[in-house]
């Protein structure tokens, strides 16, 4: 068996334009999981507030335990049952920010968490408010130990985005899938989608270890 790349070579700019919607889909999902995951950790911080609490608890458990897959098909062709029709990249994104923004909670509520209790006892000793004390004491380290799980979500959802594809978004599967309806070539396809989405991956942990060692270094020199 021959490998022939010829339709790769001729069906690239379109790989490319599917690169470029992946990383729209994958940005926009991101920004939106942030927001998800921030608000849901630090509403999880405290039981006693309810129904914060038990609002943010049931989000993290119904969307960590149900498959991303089901939950894009819910929004794309569940919501229209009731009237609501979403166009794909907006199910696509949705779905994404929320799912990643389940994982991010997580994330948010340990590394707050992990900071020592006597740190945030010092500051309000000398007089800081709850929220001074989480806004310079807490946060700032919480942070920085946030960086390399958040950069592993971050790539789990770069490659999670291969599925909003069953939604008709053009992304970089969608566009591999159809230069291989077109040339057979299934395995030469494949394995540049591949090596695209392990360039993206790959950018995505570099950029990630800069800033991690950026914020390291900034805090040593505090």
């Amino acid at each position: 068996m021959e490998l022939d790349f010829s339709p790769v070579a001729a069906g690239w700019p379109d790989l490319l334009r599917g690169a470029l919607a992946t990383i729209e889909v994958t940005a926009a999902a991101l920004g939106l999981g942030c927001v998800f995951g921030l608000t849901a950790g630090l509403g999880r911080l405290n039981p006693k507030r309810q129904p914060i609490y038990a609002i943010c608890s049931a989000y993290v458990l119904i969307i960590r335990g149900t498959p991303l897959l089901v939950q894009l098909f819910l929004l794309f062709f569940g919501l229209p049952q009731f009237g609501i029709v979403l166009p794909a990249f907006v199910c696509g994104v949705l779905g994404l920010g929320l799912y990643s923004g389940a994982y991010v909670s997580e994330i948010v509520r340990g590394a707050i968490q992990s900071i020592d209790r006597d740190q945030t006892l010092a500051a309000q000793s000398l007089g800081m408010t709850p929220r001074q004390v989480m806004r310079h004491v807490v946060v700032p380290q919480a942070l920085v130990r946030m960086i390399p799980p958040l950069g592993n979500e971050f790539i789990a959802l770069i490659k999670n985005s291969a599925l909003v594809s069953l939604l008709t978004i053009p992304d970089l599967m969608h566009e591999g899938q159809k230069i291989i309806a077109v040339s057979y070539r299934s395995l030469e396809v494949y394995l540049a989608v591949a090596a695209i989405y392990l360039v993206l991956t790959g950018s995505t942990a570099w950029l990630l270890r800069r800033v991690e060692y950026r914020l390291s270094a900034s805090r040593r020199l505090v």
